[in-house]
């Protein structure tokens, strides 16, 4: 059905409530709009959907929820026993518009389809969610989340039993379970004969999920002695993360954590926050003001959902600058090596797994270390097949995995990155540097002084619509195609296509280019935003080299791109 089809069935179909339809009237002489909320339905990719929340095949709102989650019970009730299928699924959510509605909406369906749904109380974290799948050994786990996305979207995310987002074999066959569904009419509705299928979880599940969380911690008795004195600075940016982060950080012995009081309580605005990713410096802008005001030693924020944690630390100068996603995850990967050197627990089979668009700062602190390093595709559910891996073969034990936009796992209580066990790391590791007299800002000097200074930054190409997907086609196909054999002047010496499944991992619609200089760039189209990335990493003997060859590098790049454009 073409899009006016859908988007007059809609309009003319009683299943769908006076509000929507009044929504969609009022679009009548808007047809860019409505081409663009009924071209296609909103894709359920490999692990869920993620959309601006409104009326439309194209939006997420609780029609597109219903039906995503009748296709998910339909795959569960087609493809596990009937003693699986009592296992149930739990489901959690943040903060967003209709967030709680959707998860009601998502609870409903499932129990309509005679599948047991445990919710929570309230909002709860993405990395709680993926502890109490296997806490509860539910078969599926669903989060409502856009992650760090502006407030006008919201998502839908899918677990599997092992507490892993879907791996891309699952959600292929979901999503071929949801796009069988036309009718969405068809989709059963809450009974009072299963409504009881509705399970509401008590607070066991969140003292479980943070004691997991504690026992990470490296140096219980260093986090004692200066915890008192130590001081930080922590905003869940309005989110999921207050009450699990707080509630660590005071157990484990930090008790001078300053909240930032405009970002504390859950708001769907974000306080008016624009972009509530912790990468972004603007996003940190009331932590840090308040961090020079009380002299805190670490500002923490976490995202909405909690699974992705920034962090800015006081420099040389005096200002706060916030770390890259890179260099946390390399700066733990040493804290966490040295730290376990330290109690004789480093295992010879140890790993580190990290994604291939991350750089190598903490893969040659492990490897200088003895310890093997792993690379994924982009997607913290491959680091968590990994931990399903090793725990089955029993060959090797997983150290610690990361990527670079900001997440990461320490421990295996979750298998999806933790904000909760990450911000509690993060501060034990800044606290161990202060205990020598040091900020986090100068431990990363001291690390770089030792294996190399290391410097990446991103590209990112904003194209939504029908048009940006066919650029953002159009200019992968051009890398693709096109023998590049230099880039910023120097030679390329490897190119991995991931798209023809190399280096034993999934296919993937990746392109990496190695120079000769040991930089490489990796260019990848987003799979949650309608984005084309383009990765530049670099590494050389200080910090103005690094930062000439990656100005140098983007300017090369872009020259490309404005003759695709």
């Amino acid at each position: 059905m073409a899009y006016r089809g859908k988007y007059n069935n809609w309009i003319d179909n009683k299943y769908f409530d006076e509000k929507t339809r009044e929504e969609l009237i009022n679009l009548k002489d808007n047809e860019k709009e409505i081409e663009d909320r009924f071209y296609k339905d909103l894709e359920f990719g490999t692990a869920g959907l993620r959309g601006v929340i409104a009326a439309g095949t194209n939006r997420i709102n609780k029609y597109t929820v219903r039906r995503a989650t009748f296709g998910l019970a339909n795959y569960i009730l087609k493809n596990t026993t009937k003693v699986e299928q009592e296992r149930g699924v739990v489901i959690a959510h943040d903060n967003r518009f209709m967030s709680r509605e959707f998860c009601i909406e998502a609870a409903n369906t499932l129990a309509a389809c005679n599948i047991k749904a445990y919710i929570f109380k309230s909002l709860r974290t993405t990395p709680e969610l993926s502890f109490a799948v296997r806490n509860l050994n539910a078969i599926a786990g669903i989060v409502i989340t856009a992650s760090h996305n502006p407030p006008e979207y919201n998502g839908y995310k899918v677990y599997w039993e092992d507490g892993a987002q879907v791996m891309p074999e699952i959600a292929n066959a979901i999503t071929e379970e949801i796009n069988s569904i036309e009718d969405y009419s068809i989709i059963p509705t809450l009974t009072e004969e299963n409504k009881d299928l509705v399970r509401v979880l008590d607070e066991k599940q969140d003292t479980d999920f943070i004691e997991s969380v504690k026992i990470q911690v490296i140096r219980k008795e260093l986090v004692k002695k200066v915890g008192k004195e130590f001081k930080i600075v922590y905003t869940p940016l309005c989110g999921t993360g207050n009450v699990p982060v707080k509630r660590a950080l005071e157990e484990v012995g930090f008790e001078n954590v300053l909240i930032v009081k405009e970002e504390e309580v859950p708001d769907s605005n974000f306080a008016g926050i624009e972009y509530p990713n912790p990468e972004d410096q603007r996003a940190l802008t009331r932590g840090i003001e308040l961090a020079k005001k009380e002299g805190a030693n670490l500002v923490i924020a976490t995202d909405p959902d909690c699974d992705r944690v920034g962090v800015a630390v006081k420099t040389t100068s005096g200002d706060y600058a916030l770390l890259t996603g890179n260099q946390i995850g390399g700066m733990l990967t040493n804290y966490i090596i040295e730290g376990q050197k330290e109690e004789h627990k480093l295992k010879d089979n140890s790993v580190l797994i990290k994604t291939i668009v991350t750089s190598e700062f903490g893969a040659d602190v492990a490897k200088a270390n003895n310890v093997e390093v792993m690379n994924v595709l982009t997607g913290f559910k491959f680091i968590g097949e990994k931990i399903k891996y090793f725990e089955e073969k029993n060959d090797k034990i997983y150290l610690f995995g990361y990527e670079e936009s900001y997440g990461y796992l320490v421990g295996t209580h979750a298998r999806d990155k933790d904000g909760v066990v990450a911000s509690l790391l993060i501060s034990e590791m800044a606290a161990y540097y202060y205990s020598k007299g040091m900020s986090l800002y100068e431990g990363l000097q001291e690390l770089y002084k030792k294996y190399g200074y290391f410097k990446e930054e991103t590209i990112s190409l904003t194209l939504a619509g029908i048009e940006g997907l066919e650029k953002i086609g159009e200019i992968i196909s051009h890398f693709r195609n096109n023998d590049i054999e230099s880039i910023n002047n120097k030679k390329v010496v490897e190119v991995k296509d991931f798209a023809k499944g190399i280096d034993d991992l999934p296919k993937a619609n990746v392109l990496k280019y190695f120079l000769e200089d040991e930089s490489w760039i990796a260019i990848r189209p987003s799979g949650t935003e309608p984005k084309l990335k383009f990765y530049v990493a670099v590494k050389g003997n200080d910090e103005v080299t690094c930062d000439s060859k990656v100005s140098s590098i983007k300017k090369s790049i872009n020259e490309i791109l404005n003759k695709l454009m």
